[in-house]
């Protein structure tokens, strides 16, 4: 984290997470969940199927055809109306509405694209993902059409980035290397910054702000600053496999449970 200061144990930082107390549990059999904006918590269980919960935990949607193209490697709820669900073994991105009704499904090896770990939503609504054998970020339509994409990362760094995470937010790309750090395009594929922000893991963009953890210490990051937060975690989130920060509340994955806490009042 060379170049950053950090400010451990920030006094803002711990007054924002101290806020936040224990509201509800899920208990299931959960191995994967995202949130979207609307509060709806989206749950991967041990037999590969996906369900849609409202925010107080009921059942919304199920979507039934959920193992046809193996297990759910990534799913993407930016915009709660088109949910994108990523099976990385069979290369395919499968677009659903609200309902998990099917809107699309696109093979990407049928583009030529054989090796991606990283999709995401984009700002018009169609999709970014990175090839790892052209190393660029691409940008494709519904119909798989190639709509944009960046110059060879090989030609731009010595060390080619191999992002686990892509964000869309704010007017940046932000693709996610823990060994590297964070490179934020814009949306014409120049690159704008590479941030050593290294090692961390639940790696989120909110507003103006990087977040993530390593072990038992979180960390925020304001863009545009040198400055780097840190607070150690709350003892009722250790041993967690994921955690996932959204401005209203603090999803905490453990074994057999789903643990949200929330601010009092919400």
């Amino acid at each position: 984290m060379t170049g950053l200061l950090v400010a451990a144990g920030s006094y803002a930082t711990a007054q924002s997470e101290s806020t936040f107390a224990l509201s509800r549990t899920i208990r299931a059999d959960i191995v994967d969940f995202t949130v979207d904006n609307l509060g709806n918590i989206y749950v991967v269980s041990k037999d590969n199927q996906l369900k849609k919960l409202s925010a107080d935990g009921d059942s919304l949607a199920v979507y039934n055809a959920v193992s046809r193209y193996g297990n759910v490697y990534f799913i993407d709820v930016t915009n709660p109306l088109k949910i994108l669900i990523y099976y990385r073994e069979f290369s395919t991105i499968v677009a659903v509405d609200r309902f998990f009704n099917i809107i699309n499904t696109i093979d990407l090896r049928s583009l030529n694209i054989f090796q991606v770990k990283a999709i995401a939503l984009a700002y018009d609504n169609n999709i970014w993902l990175f090839d790892e054998l052209d190393a660029k970020l691409k940008r494709i339509g519904d119909d798989g059409s190639l709509i944009d994409q960046t110059t060879d990362f090989r030609q731009l760094f010595d060390t080619v980035p191999d992002p686990s995470v892509i964000v869309d937010q704010g007017g940046l790309v932000y693709l996610y290397d823990s060994t590297h750090g964070v490179y934020a395009f814009d949306h014409y594929g120049s690159l704008k910054n590479h941030i050593q922000l290294k090692g961390w893991q639940d790696f989120t963009v909110i507003d103006k702000f990087i977040m993530g953890r390593e072990g038992n210490t979180f960390f925020k990051y304001q863009l545009g600053t040198l400055n780097l937060e840190s607070l150690p975690m709350n003892p009722a989130y250790v041993g967690a496999s994921k955690i996932k920060i959204t401005p209203a509340a603090i999803y905490v994955l453990k074994k057999n449970s789903l643990e949200i806490y929330s601010r009092p009042g919400r």
